[in-house]
């Protein structure tokens, strides 16, 4: 209970720095501007304890030869406004100016994705120089990288999806386009809004102009028409989109089942007690799902088959979900043959594959959401498990996952390994939302085994070019691979390239589901569900 109470201590604790943005000074510079914050910004514009964040370690350990870029430069996440559920997307300033580095225009594309998959209405608070230019070859040109933004921009606008953008500081270059291509524009005074900015115009074409005739707010309103809304300040302006989005109409509904919430008979605080994260000590995911689920209440599918693998159904926030969790604890089965056998726990074997293909496909079939507990280690291996026809099974799970058209969340408990983590819906196959438990591990395998298997590769390799270790070199090379290939595997390191989108205090995963849930709701379409070919 303690190691997980502190584990999540520390990852509280590092987030808050992370929340500090640039700093002290660099946050007095913003306030010598007459400018707020972006979280201070944020504050004022949603309902009272609203923000959702997402990405908060987003370049978490990144660009620290550039002195690091806390959040990647820019906050995102969930909030409501007037009860109404928007993403935003906030250019913090105070972060070399708010300017692009690699990981911002990837965490500013996937809040996108986020709002064009569950049709979340986005606002977007402009304050930035644009490209960060000493890295402008990683975040120029590519499918994930600054252009995107815009296309994502005239996707959403086709889609329905409303967009505010508004303009509170500098907007230049390419990212001049992100406002403009917004269904309202609002700009406060002392901001600029212009394709190049007065040094680079002067040198281009011997023009001179300053900042405030060539793209400041009043120009914008009054001559170009360009800006919708120019409002003095950055209370104003955060004002007029509150007053703008309280007179929205309301779109049709999704067909998720909901009814009202009940609390889960079982405090969530226990769950510190429950899990482990040691081989030795197995827990039971029954007992973490009756900490999450409405009123602890679960209809489990096929309980006596497959046991590895738990499916079945219940409530989360009051919506109706199929649960597709690993069980940790070591089960027995019969095979066809009548002979029992031990499976050990968080391993997928032929029969919890084929179950939890089947569970899948029911869900969709029924328009029932799907929620995926993680701490898998993989599939099972040898002849037996090939015997079986392990890989068929696997490939069904596989296919039904991602040819599920029902929204999936994923949640990362413990482990998360191999194909067992592709099976599970990990990032590849398009889940709605990623958490983590700072307990999470990712990666394709454990960092025992990669080591173990690295450095009998190293050996031979030494060994044909005629050396020989000692078993402390062996040792210290063991060593050396497994921290390497630890820290890589922690959460932290993951949610820094936006493998995961938050991680979460275990005791606050019903809560974050049931965000994930409710912004699943905004969608009311369903595509024509179909797997195409399974093996059989």
């Amino acid at each position: 209970m303690r190691f997980l109470a502190d584990l999540m201590s520390q990852v509280r604790n590092e987030g808050e720095k992370i929340c500090e943005g640039g700093g002290a000074k660099a946050t007095e510079n913003q306030h010598a501007k007459g400018r707020l914050t972006a979280r201070a910004r944020i504050d004022l514009l949603v309902d009272p304890k609203t923000f959702f964040e997402l990405g908060v370690y987003a370049a978490h350990g990144m660009y620290e030869e550039w002195g690091g870029a806390p959040a990647a430069g820019v906050i995102t996440g969930i909030g409501r406004i007037h009860t109404r559920m928007v993403m935003i997307i906030a250019n913090d300033a105070t972060v070399k100016a708010g300017a692009f580095f690699p990981m911002t225009s990837k965490k500013v594309i996937r809040a996108q994705n986020i709002a064009i998959e569950n049709r979340i209405p986005t606002i977007y608070l402009v304050d930035s120089a644009g490209v960060f230019l000493p890295l402008q070859e990683d975040v120029f040109p590519d499918t994930d990288d600054f252009g995107r933004v815009f296309r994502n921009n005239a996707v959403m606008s086709a889609l329905g999806i409303p967009q505010i953008a508004a303009i509170m500081g500098m907007c230049v270059a390419g990212g001049g386009y992100l406002p403009v291509m917004c269904d309202h524009v609002l700009m406060t005074d002392g901001s600029g809004l212009f394709l190049a900015g007065p040094a680079l115009v002067q040198m281009a074409i011997g023009q001179k102009v300053s900042a405030e005739d060539l793209g400041g707010a009043a120009m914008h309103s009054a001559i170009s028409g360009t800006v919708d809304f120019r409002e003095k300040d950055d209370e104003a302006c955060l004002a007029r989109i509150r007053s703008i989005v309280e007179k929205w109409g309301y779109r049709r509904q999704s067909p998720w089942d909901r009814k009202k919430p009940v609390e889960p008979a079982l405090p969530a605080e226990e769950i510190y007690g429950i899990y482990d994260s040691s081989p030795a000590r197995p827990y039971d995911m029954k007992e973490i799902l009756a900490r999450v689920l409405d009123g602890s209440r679960f209809d489990e599918y096929k309980p006596e088959y497959g046991k590895t693998l738990i499916c079945g159904y219940g409530r989360i926030g009051g919506f109706a979900v199929g649960i597709v969790a690993n069980q940790k604890l070591h089960a027995q089965q019969t095979d066809h043959e009548g002979k029992k056998r031990i499976e050990f726990g968080g391993v997928i074997y032929t029969e919890s594959a084929e179950k939890a293909a089947r569970f899948i496909m029911d869900c969709n079939q029924n328009l029932i959401p799907l929620v995926f507990f993680h701490d898998v280690n993989g599939f099972m291996v040898g002849r037996d498990a090939e015997w079986s026809g392990i890989i068929k099974a696997g490939a069904k799970m596989v296919n039904a996952v991602s040819n599920s058209v029902v929204p999936k969340i994923t949640v990362i408990v413990g482990g998360s390994f191999g194909a067992g983590h592709y099976a599970m819906c990990g990032k590849a196959f398009d889940p709605r939302f990623v958490f983590a438990w700072p307990t999470a591990r990712y990666a394709v395998m454990s960092g025992d085994s990669a080591a173990g298997t690295l450095v009998e590769i190293k050996v031979k390799q030494l060994e044909r070019g005629g050396k020989k270790l000692s078993d402390a070199e062996k040792k210290d090379l063991f060593e050396s691979v497994k921290r390497t290939y630890e820290e890589q595997t922690d959460p932290r390191y993951g949610a820094a390239r936006l493998w995961i989108d938050k991680i979460i205090d275990p005791i606050e995963t019903r809560d974050a589901i049931t965000q994930a849930l409710e912004a699943t709701a905004l969608n009311p379409d369903v595509a024509e569900f179909s797997v195409g070919v399974l093996q059989t």
